[in-house]
Formats: structure tokens, sequence, C-alpha cells
């Protein structure tokens, strides 16, 4: 039997890429020891990391006048770093709350700097919908504004890039190398490695260089993007195993054909889960439409009840980690880019087989 893993994150990785990190464990490049016991200073690995960023700027068409950068902590580190590195000599920031992330950002950056929020989403009808305001340079002397292109938590998914007299700044941590963007468009973009980039641990931050030289506070050096930029991420020891990995998914994108390719095959794997819930009076969506995630498909039961039973079934038949988040119940797929296509229709024809099974 062969298993799914729907897992938030930390997410599936592609087969492909395991295979060849295991393979190479003990015996990476016929070094005869494993690239986690290499000197991130060694030659070969300075080759592996410029390769890494080499790709990631080929796949993402990054701007010259753009760093990028690897460093610790994830996700939540960014939302520390994001307001250390911007809000210095009293700077102010506007976070749009989308949901948990976007929520949870602004909590953060408010610890170093003055920010204000705008609720972006609102509910019609019982379903959650889109209100994006217009912006202007009168509304105030932002440094930057913030936003979460997409709601891990919530399945929500904000397509289009906020019209900003300010540099904007996007938390891409869950959807970043699933579909075309155009970097020229954001100020900074950052992203926990765990959905669609590698192991957790290790955060890729792209920022244009002119950003860096607004006012910073006084934060640790490793989390400082100066520092970071003059080192090209090599201040102190970086995240080794996790850089490998990204660099072997960056390699693996590249040969599916890149993130235009990526993007049309996420596309028709949450066209046929999303079809097959709209059809479906067992099932249901609270998302509009053209705000559903691409990357994670939540949907709850009609009869809650059976939360239980439809898990345990769905574990026994391979198809892991769809419990929907603690905070908002339901279940959730998460169908990042290592999610293959068959993974979806397995998921699908379980739930159909499910829901005819209650309803005889």
């Amino acid at each position: 039997m062969r298993v799914f893993n729907f897992c938030a994150g930390p997410a599936m990785l592609p087969t492909e890429v395991m295979a060849q990190a295991q393979a190479e464990l003990l015996d990476w490049q016929g070094q005869g020891v494993s690239v986690m016991e290499m000197s991130h200073r060694s030659p070969e690995f300075i080759a592996l990391a410029k390769g890494a960023d080499a790709d990631l700027r080929e796949l993402l068409t990054i701007p010259d006048d753009y760093h990028v950068l690897f460093m610790h902590g994830g996700g939540r580190g960014q939302f520390a770093a994001v307001a250390m590195n911007l809000l210095g000599d009293n700077g102010k920031a506007l976070y749009l709350r989308s949901g948990s992330w976007s929520k949870a950002a602004a909590e953060e950056a408010r610890r170093f700097g003055e920010v204000d929020e705008i609720e972006v989403i609102e509910e019609r009808d019982g379903t959650k919908a889109l209100n994006m305001p217009s912006f202007s340079a009168e509304q105030g002397d932002y440094r930057y504004l913030h936003y979460c292109p997409n709601e891990t938590v919530d399945g929500i998914e904000i397509s289009e890039v906020p019209d900003s007299p300010w540099p904007i700044v996007a938390d891409m941590s869950s959807c970043i190398l699933s579909r075309p963007i155009d970097v020229s468009k954001y100020g900074l973009i950052y992203a926990g490695a765990q959905k669609n980039i590698g192991p957790s641990g290790l955060s890729l931050v792209i920022v244009k260089r002119d950003l860096l030289e607004l006012p910073s506070l006084p934060m640790p050096s490793i989390m400082d993007y100066r520092i970071t930029a003059e080192n090209e991420s090599m201040f102190n020891t970086p995240p080794t195993y996790a850089l490998y990995i990204a660099a072997s998914v960056f390699a693996w994108l590249k040969k599916q054909g890149g993130v235009a390719a990526m993007g049309e095959r996420n596309q028709r794997k949450a066209d046929e889960l999303y079809d097959y819930i709209n059809q479906s009076d067992f099932y249901k969506n609270p998302v509009a439409s053209n705000l559903r995630s691409r990357m994670n498909v939540t949907f709850q039961l009609a009869d809650e009840s059976l939360n239980s039973e439809f898990l345990s079934q769905a574990k026994a038949r391979g198809l892991l980690a769809l419990k929907g988040h603690r905070s908002v119940g339901g279940m959730r797929a998460s169908i990042y880019n290592a999610m293959p296509h068959q993974g979806v229709l397995a998921l699908v024809a379980f739930m159909d087989e499910f829901a005819k099974a209650q309803q005889a």
C-alpha cells in the first residue's frame, strides 16, 4: 500500500529527492563522509550553496538587485527578523490579517515596533471572502505592508498582490515555488522551508537590496539581513543538511519543468479535490471559490461526529495527516509540490466511498 502524507508541515518531500539523500547519506560526492559532516566552508559545500542560490534565482526569475539569504529560525524567526531589520528609528508597519499566520506575524512584530492591522477577510452568507481595501501613502508613513498570500490553517490563498505604495513583505512559507510570481513586486519575501523547500529549521529570505538601507533595531547578528548578505549566508554555520535537501529540491523542480509547470500541476490537483467537494452534500468548504488555497484544502464533514471514523479509515488506507488544525477543526489536505496527482485521486476515491457508506 502506498502512503500519501497530507501533513501541512513538515510536509512530504519529493520521493526522488529522498531516495538521493538516502543513497548519499554516508558518502556525499565520493567524499567518504555525509554532507552533514562536511565543513560549511569547504569548497564542496560552498559550491552546493552557490548552486542552490543560482537554481532558486532561475526558478523564480529573481532580479539581480535582490539578495537571496538562507537563514535559521523558520517562518516564526522571520516574523521577528523582518521587524528588527526594518523598523528601527521608530518605524511603523501595516499588517493585513487574513488568518492565523498573518495574525501571529503582526503579534510578533508588535514586540519591536508600531504595527497597524487591517482585517481583509469577511463573512458573506457563511462564506469567507476577501475584502481588500485600496491603499494610499496618505494613510501613513509605513516602512512596509505585510501580508500572507497563503494561510495554511485557514485554507485561504490571496492571489492578487496588494496595490501598495509601501514595500510589500510577504510570508510565502506555504506557497513559495508553487506557481510563478513576479518577485519585483515585493520588497521582501520570506518562507519557512518545511512546506515546499526542505526540512524545518531553514528559512529563505529574498530581499531587495535598497530595503536594507532602512534603519534597523539592535538584534542578534544571525538575524541581521545585512550581515547575512555580506557573508553570503555563511556568517555562522548554516543548517547544512537542510540546505543540501533544499538544493536537491530546486534541482528536482527544474527537472519537472520549473515553477510554471509546477503551477499547472498544482492547479489540476486542487481542481480535482475542490470539484469533488463542490458536488458533494456530505463535505463542504467555507471559503469563497476565488480565495481557496491550492496548497491547503480545508473541508468539513456534514456530520462532524464522523470525524474520528473518517480519520481512522483514511489512515488505514495510507492517507495520513488529514486532521484540520486544532483552531478550526474539520479536515485539511495539504497538497504541496511533492504530492503527486495520484495522492489526490486516492483521497477523492476514499472520500467518495466513505460518504456513500455513511449515506447508504
